[in-house]
């Protein structure tokens, strides 16, 4: 006799009025906010309790896919060694623990550049443990490593540990020499730390009261941490700062950006405690990188930016060199391009490497450079209709090799180095995918939907060989920042396709797929783009046969949770089940409040609704918690984590309580939450692979596809 199921949680209404510009909306669930309250942390259990009642049946499901997961992975591994000075650098993995652990041994000679090849059966000659996270771990429900920096000498080590989930750190010292800790530590850190070259010197973030970093701080080892320098303050909260180094070593640098506006400030490395200089003031609607190259004897910056060029913006960014001593004295190397969009450029001792994106792939290319300047362009070409293809771990400003990592939905990902004299392509490592997986037995398509307003929109799809139309369907999206859903392997995926289910993409805009203007068209008063772009996907995977409204499923996470909650209420009848990761489902409530984390940066990305009332009007009409209605919804997973710093949990938290009491119909709604987890999720491999397997599960049976 099966368990009786736990009734649905019913979280009581306490209503709360919020006016602006005219228009006032009642809030019946934001005493949920409050997670220091019992009742809070009561209500949230209870849905836990009531999530795992609905689903207890799929334990036999959840069990056999996390042991398809572990059975594939080649649990005891080792990544390529990548050089820097005079050690290989590479990471292990090892049967049974959950965190990886960061090594490094000896190279044989100053011109040795052919990595070694490492056997986890083979113990490797000089091994020095630098990190081992499951000894940092232990004794914590929750564990991410957030710095791990040497010096450039390779003596010292700086790293940052979060234990919470918060994205809070804690940053120690290492003297790699002896083994010893360094007495040194520092809390409340962001998670990066940069050595100047001197070896002594150290430069790390803090972040204000809504986890803005904000605060670039010098720190002297041996010194106390009072007696640490502010470096550098942002007070405009639009603004977040971020800090690092040229490749060379060179020069330390300082970057400040908004959404749409950037800065940064340089000083050699050698002079650490020297005052930053400008490169570009900044320029709102401007937005910039930069990159030291040394071209015919002479240190340049390479700017990459999107600045006004001749009259035009160049809305795909145009790459510009300039000589360091005077940044405005800009010569043109690559123009604007309506089809390119240019995303990076690292800069080596003898080339440059180009990264950017065409027909909504991503390419690289490599430029040679010569005694005089610069050489002959190259785009490295590969086969496959879908990949991704970018630049690895070079740390080494020397190297004659680019170390590259490329993938698609159906080639697990391999790791090449590319040798830049001859042009050959080697093969370093292809990650291991056991039980006999053939990439021959599974295919992968490019299809384009067409919008309302005519706009072409790219859908990526892979399934096994032999699927039978129409078959279940997994339809993910993301679209928001810019961020492009490239194609890349999953070992956990195949649980899906092997079941015959197809997993599809909906590149809709508001990402970066398609350059800057498929982004522009998505954000701020263009977001119902994004919404309306998935259900057009959707739509043309309904029509075209691919699949029924009765077996596909809708995913995102995220910014993509928003999408998720706009398509409940846009074509509730469209799917069969939604899943929601840490959704941020209520963008008004957030974005009315400056005193959230993030809230005044991700103005230049929805727009301010404080200060107009257009954006407000604009946000209410869209916003997925402010337009529940009497639908009869499809079957809803939303999974958060309780110390969510960027989706608080209560966005979910309050959406389903709203779904819950208004929807028609008898679809369960489900809301999981991780009570000792941050943004991320779970931490530890084994505990991801168990949440995955757990949503899969879940994906499948709502699907019909646990057959």
């Amino acid at each position: 006799m099966s368990s009786p199921v736990t009734p649905a949680p019913v979280a009581k209404k306490v209503p709360q009025e919020r006016t602006h510009h005219g228009d006032t909306f009642v809030d019946d669930y934001e005493w949920l906010r409050d997670k220091s309250n019992p009742e809070v942390i009561a209500h949230l259990e209870a849905e836990n309790a009531y999530t795992a009642s609905r689903t207890e049946h799929l334990g036999p499901l959840r069990e056999a896919i996390f042991g398809e997961i572990k059975s594939r992975t080649q649990e005891t591994d080792l990544s390529v060694p990548s050089r820097m000075g005079r050690w290989w650098y590479y990471s292990r993995s090892f049967e049974g623990k959950q965190y990886g652990v960061h090594c490094r041994c000896p190279i044989d000679a100053p011109d040795d550049w052919t990595p070694p090849v490492l056997s986890a059966e083979v113990d490797i000659p000089g091994e020095q443990v630098l990190i081992d996270g499951n000894e940092l771990a232990e004794g914590h429900d929750f564990f991410a490593l957030g710095a791990m920096s040497v010096t450039l000498d390779g003596t010292l080590l700086a790293y940052s540990v979060d234990t919470e989930g918060d994205e809070r750190y804690t940053l120690r010292f290492a003297n790699l020499d002896t083994g010893e800790a360094i007495a040194d530590e520092i809390t409340g850190t962001a998670p990066g730390a940069t050595w100047s070259v001197d070896n002594r010197h150290v430069f790390y973030l803090t972040v204000d009261e809504s986890w803005r970093p904000d605060t670039v701080w010098r720190h002297e080892l041996g010194t106390d941490r009072s007696a640490d320098v502010q470096v550098f303050h942002e007070p405009d909260e639009r603004f977040w700062v971020g800090f690092g180094s040229t490749r060379s070593e060179k020069y330390l640098t300082i970057w400040i950006g908004s959404k749409i506006t950037s800065e940064i400030r340089y000083l050699e490395s050698s002079d650490p405690e020297g005052e930053f200089t400008v490169v570009w003031p900044r320029e709102e609607g401007v937005e910039y990188g930069i990159e030291h190259a040394v071209v015919g004897g002479e240190d340049r910056f390479l700017i990459l930016h999107n600045g006004v060029v001749d009259g035009v913006k160049a809305e795909n960014f145009t790459l510009v060199d300039t000589p360091v001593a005077d940044p405005t004295d800009r010569r043109t190397l690559i123009p604007h391009r309506a089809n390119v969009r240019l995303e990076e450029v690292d800069a080596f001792a003898g080339h440059l490497v180009l990264g950017y994106r065409r027909d909504a792939l991503t390419r690289l290319a490599v430029w040679p450079l010569t005694e005089s300047g610069y050489g002959e362009l190259r785009e490295l070409e590969f086969d496959e209709e879908l990949y991704s293809v970018g630049a690895g771990s070079n740390p080494e400003w020397e190297s004659p090799l680019l170390r590259m990592g490329y993938t698609s939905f159906i080639t697990p990902s391999r790791i090449f180095d590319y040798e830049i004299a001859s042009g050959a392509l080697l093969l370093r490592k292809e990650q291991p995918v056991l039980g006999g997986y053939d990439p021959a037995d599974y295919e992968q398509h490019r299809d384009w939907a067409v919008a309302a307003d005519g706009t072409r929109i790219p859908i990526s799809i892979v399934q096994r060989r032999g699927t039978t139309a129409p078959a279940p369907l997994l339809l993910y999206g993301y679209g928001s920042y810019e961020s492009s859903i490239d194609p890349g392997f999953s070992v956990a995926r195949l649980s899906l396709l092997d079941r015959g289910m197809v997993f599809a993409v909906a590149h809709v805009r508001g990402g970066g797929e398609m350059g800057r203007h498929w982004y522009d068209t998505g954000k701020m008063l263009s977001k119902k783009n994004t919404f309306t772009d998935f259900v057009s996907c959707a739509r043309h995977l309904v029509d075209t046969g691919r699949t029924t409204p009765q077996r596909m499923i809708a995913d995102g996470g995220s910014a993509g949770g928003l999408l998720m909650g706009a398509v409940a209420n846009l074509a509730p009848d469209l799917f069969a089940g939604i899943l929601a990761n840490v959704p941020f489902v209520d963008p008004l409530t957030s974005i009315l409040d400056p005193s959230l984390p993030l809230t005044v940066i991700e103005w230049d990305e929805w727009g301010n609704p404080l200060a107009d009332k257009d954006v407000y009007d604009y946000m209410r009409s869209y916003s997925p918690y402010e337009n529940v209605g009497a639908h009869d919804y499809p079957a809803i997973l939303a999974i958060t984590s309780i110390n969510d710093t960027r989706v608080l949990y209560v966005e979910p938290a309050k959406w389903v309580a709203k779904l819950r009491d208004t929807k028609t119909g008898d679809s369960p709604l489900l809301l999981k939450t991780e009570m000792s987890a941050g943004h991320g999720g779970v931490s530890g491999r084994y505990e991801k692979w168990r949440e995955v397997a757990f949503e899969y599960a879940w994906v499948l049976d709502t699907a019909g596809a646990c057959a």
